[in-house]
């Protein structure tokens, strides 16, 4: 079988979310008190995946910290970005890492509950002949906000329409894939595509196989999002809650910040 590695989007300056993300980098939200970014390494971890590599960029002093952790030692590698390279742009930076692998590749704003195996089991043995890659899809009450997909009969896409006002369903993408070599040595040679979503994709319709998450997914990247989030089944940390990083983190504003608006929202 071939090695699966990692790459999650965690760059981003989590404008949205703001004044929880002046404190605190998007990636390190707390949903139900732990760290997003722990979430996705804990599901990573059950499925074992070889690697992980994050991005980082706002509050890096705060992510390094978190991936230096003993759990996450020759595990979670990070690669600073001076400036961001939009989501397309970190997967060719990283190219060679990820050339002779399949790839796991999200963006990590996004809050995820499933059988993560069960979506690689899939890419890796049951998709369609001559794709390439595998999108993660969820149903979505708000379809004009999200990425809409069209598929075939045998789920593979043949549409896609970015955040449109009238979108021709609600098969929305989650924007958490895998992807194959050939995908990273299409985005390698294309220079000036920076957007995974509006520039690789459209490129590769009819060779995009589709897994739908029937549990939880949800953007967090924003407020209403997040405080909603509070409320799922959350799942438990697969890490242990002595390090001594779980005080920096316990001690950080976003904590009482969140509480007060959880207050505000609840009545």
């Amino acid at each position: 079988m071939r090695e699966i590695r990692g790459l999650l989007l965690c760059a981003g300056l989590g404008t949205r979310l703001d004044p929880l993300t002046q404190h605190c980098p998007k990636c390190l939200v707390p949903v139900g008190g732990i760290p997003l970014l722990e979430h996705w390494l804990c599901l990573l971890k059950e499925c074992e995946l070889s690697e992980v590599w994050i991005n980082i960029h706002h509050h890096r002093d705060l992510v390094e910290q978190f991936i230096r952790r003993e759990s996450f030692r020759d595990w979670v590698n990070g690669v600073f970005e001076k400036d961001l390279l939009g989501t397309a742009g970190t997967l060719r930076e990283n190219a060679r890492t990820f050339l002779d692998c399949t790839t796991f590749f999200a963006h990590a704003d996004n809050w995820c509950i499933c059988d993560l195996s069960e979506f690689i089991r899939y890419h890796l043995f049951e998709r369609p002949a001559n794709t390439s890659m595998t999108m993660m899809t969820f149903r979505t009450n708000t379809p004009e906000s999200c990425g809409i997909v069209s598929i075939n009969d045998h789920g593979v896409v043949y549409d896609f329409q970015e955040k449109v006002a009238k979108p021709k369903g609600n098969l929305a993408n989650g924007a958490v894939y895998l992807i194959e070599p050939e995908v990273v040595e299409w985005v390698k040679s294309h220079h000036g595509s920076t957007d995974f979503s509006t520039e690789v994709i459209p490129h590769f319709l009819g060779q995009i196989a589709t897994w739908e998450n029937t549990g939880t997914h949800r953007d967090i990247g924003v407020v209403d999002s997040l405080l909603e989030a509070q409320s799922d089944g959350i799942p438990e940390t697969c890490l242990g809650r002595g390090e001594s990083w779980h005080e920096i983190y316990e001690a950080n504003p976003i904590h009482d910040q969140l509480a007060s608006l959880l207050s505000i929202r609840n009545g």
